[in-house]
């Protein structure tokens, strides 16, 4: 059987639910999820093996019109990688109607619609009925209809990325539409991050999913050293935050919250890597780090 190949990327506006989607997709955590939007910062790789071949999955940042510096370079990544890919994977979200954000989407979309396969996200949380779906998805369907009419229905799909609902037909019409090809990466591979860049990644989920909501967006993940010792991987990391007052919140009352963050980040790496991690984590400072292209582009770019 001739095998088949894609590099494939996943496009839709913020909290559609495209890392869940990734993770579910290949079986493993590759990507890190929050409720908070925007926390993709950077085209996360995703493996998925099967029969018919090899698809890599790129997760990019949530698309939306912003002026600042930092989003701007956030809808770079997602435009780099859909000129890269050979497929696109457009996530759309079943529990909010379509907005400016998904038209601005949509024409962003419309060059490569023929290689482009629709999932239509978080039908669980509709609780209906699938003959219900037609009826209560009918404003979505049109925005397709009307957006992109170069999809065929046939490329439309109904999933659920938490429940696993529709991925296998997903996946079967990616691979269908995927070119013929040997395979980028070895069997064994779920994802191609470095192991600094995954421990750095974890780390800021665990902090953005316990600090107040003008934190997340203000703070990012350093690695300032490791080492193996002892059989152990010793990691030294800094939690960069933009102001000297935002330092106190993320150390927190007696240093609970840098603890609570710690070893929250310690109990999810060990899931992921097999030798044991003696983490050093700290706070720091780095003055409007938002607002400095070398910061930034240290930030995004370190893993394209």
């Amino acid at each position: 059987m001739q095998k088949k190949s894609a590099f494939v990327a996943i496009i839709g506006r913020p909290s559609v639910g495209k890392s869940t989607l990734l993770n579910k997709m290949c079986g493993e955590k590759v990507a890190i999820v929050s409720k908070m939007p925007q926390t993709t910062r950077n085209a996360i790789r995703g493996i998925v093996n099967r029969e018919q071949g090899q698809l890599v999955f790129v997760d990019t940042p949530g698309r939306h019109s912003s002026e600042k510096k930092l989003n701007k370079k956030l809808m770079e990544v997602s435009k780099r990688a859909l000129e890269e890919c050979d497929l696109t994977l457009y996530v759309m979200d079943a529990i909010r109607p379509p907005a400016k954000e998904e038209e601005e989407a949509a024409h962003f979309l419309s060059a490569c619609a023929e290689k482009t396969v629709i999932a239509i996200n978080k039908i669980d949380v509709l609780q209906y009925e699938k003959s219900h779906y037609a009826g209560d998805l009918k404003i979505y369907y049109d925005f397709i209809s009307r957006f992109l009419p170069g999809v065929n229905e046939k490329s439309i799909f109904l999933i659920s990325a938490n429940t696993g609902q529709g991925i296998n037909e997903l996946l079967d019409a990616l691979y269908e539409k995927a070119p013929y090809g040997d395979a980028f990466y070895s069997e064994e591979y779920y994802t191609d991050q470095e192991t600094g860049f995954r421990i750095s990644e974890i780390i800021r989920e665990q902090a953005i999913s316990r600090l107040r909501e003008e934190l997340p967006h203000s703070l990012y993940v350093d690695i300032a050293d490791m080492e193996f010792k002892e059989s152990k991987l010793w990691v030294r990391a800094f939690i960069i935050v933009e102001r000297e007052s935002q330092k106190g919140m993320v150390v927190g009352k007696g240093g609970e919250m840098i603890k609570s963050i710690r070893l929250a980040s310690l109990k999810n790496l060990k899931k992921i890597f097999d030798w044991k991690i003696d983490l050093d984590l700290r706070v720091k400072t780095g003055k409007d780090w938002r607002h400095n292209d070398n910061t930034l582009r240290k930030i995004i770019d370190r893993q394209q």
